[in-house]
């Protein structure tokens, strides 16, 4: 997950088709493991056809950002930009500064550090936001991928020399601070990760009115579909669902912990929604399970190490703990 800011193709969990060319014999179908999306997805109603039929209103827009602010604790919805994913809010703030330099706490989501580095920006990785020094823009993700690792918004803005953009995707199901925007502080949120719903591609970008306002006039109008628009209308406000989710994740993750420390792995990190592990034969495990039809996540600077995402159901968890065992 670390990058160097190259212009080299980053990989990322969720392709099934690489897994099908290292593992051509696999049964089907893949059990996708690679990633860290919550496999029990909130229960949309259905919405309205005419999400489909027009573009959205800024009446429409209005409301998600209220949802959006009640549910991640920001002051309103000027406060708020909604956008088709978090990947487009990575890509998108670098364009807004002069060159700087950037700090990224690492090893991290690589595609931070590439997104830096190609809008001019020098970028290096330090291993902890204090050594952040001498730097105009500090990046973290918390909880951190893949290893966990938690920072609070007032150590990352000690740290931090300017901006701070703190990468919150994996929060909604921690009990962590959920931070709230102030001057210097950007946060992004995921929909996709939280809900299940990772293809419908929204997320959220919470800072200052005045940054907030350049980052939505930069991302161009209607950058979020209809039906983006209501499933967030309807997601966000479901506190129940969310607290629900929460508890019922962290009974997976302990039950993946026993499974993984069963198999002779050592859990070195993770969040609600992943688990990432060394085993005495990574590589091997990863093979083992690719030729199973199950897909997780391997490190090439880590060969030992392997993340895990979460079964959707007793079918799911039965196949990984007879590869497991």
């Amino acid at each position: 997950m670390q990058g160097d800011g190259s212009n080299e193709a980053i990989a990322h969990g969720g392709d099934l088709d690489a897994a099908r060319r290292l593992f051509p014999g696999a049964p089907e179908p893949w059990l996708d493991l690679s990633t860290g999306i919550n496999p029990v997805p909130y229960p949309l109603p259905p919405f309205e056809a005419s999400a489909l039929h027009r573009l959205p209103s800024p009446g429409d827009l209005a409301r998600l950002k209220a949802a959006a602010a009640a549910a991640y604790g920001a002051p309103g919805p000027d406060h708020v930009v909604a956008a088709p994913g978090t990947q487009i809010l990575i890509e998108t703030l670098p364009r807004l500064l002069p060159p700087a330099r950037v700090a990224v706490v690492g090893p991290t989501y690589a595609e931070h550090a590439a997104a830096w580095t190609r809008s001019g920006h020098t970028v290096r990785m330090v291993d902890d936001p204090a050594e952040a020094d001498g730097t105009e823009v500090l990046v973290a993700v918390s909880p951190n991928n893949p290893d966990g690792r938690v920072f609070s918004a007032e150590a990352l803005m000690r740290a931090g020399g300017g901006l701070v953009v703190l990468d919150q995707a994996f929060a909604d199901l921690e009990s962590v601070e959920a931070a709230s925007p102030q001057p210097g502080l950007v946060i992004l949120r995921s929909f996709g990760k939280t809900y299940g719903l990772a293809g419908l591609r929204l997320g959220f970008a919470l800072a200052e009115p005045a940054l907030a306002q350049r980052i939505e006039a930069a991302l161009g109008p209607w950058a979020v579909s209809g039906p983006a628009i209501a499933a967030g209308l309807a997601a966000l406000p479901d506190g129940a669902w969310r607290r629900e989710a929460a508890a019922a994740r962290a009974q997976d993750v302990a039950r993946l912990d026993r499974m993984i420390g069963r198999a002779g792995g050592r859990i070195v990190g993770g969040t609600a929604l992943f688990r990432t592990a060394d085993f005495p034969d990574g590589p091997g495990l990863f093979r083992a399970l690719g030729e199973a039809g199950i897909y997780v996540r391997r490190f090439l600077e880590a060969p030992e190490r392997l993340r895990f995402g979460l079964p959707p159901d007793k079918t799911a968890w039965c196949r990984l703990s007879r590869v497991l065992r």
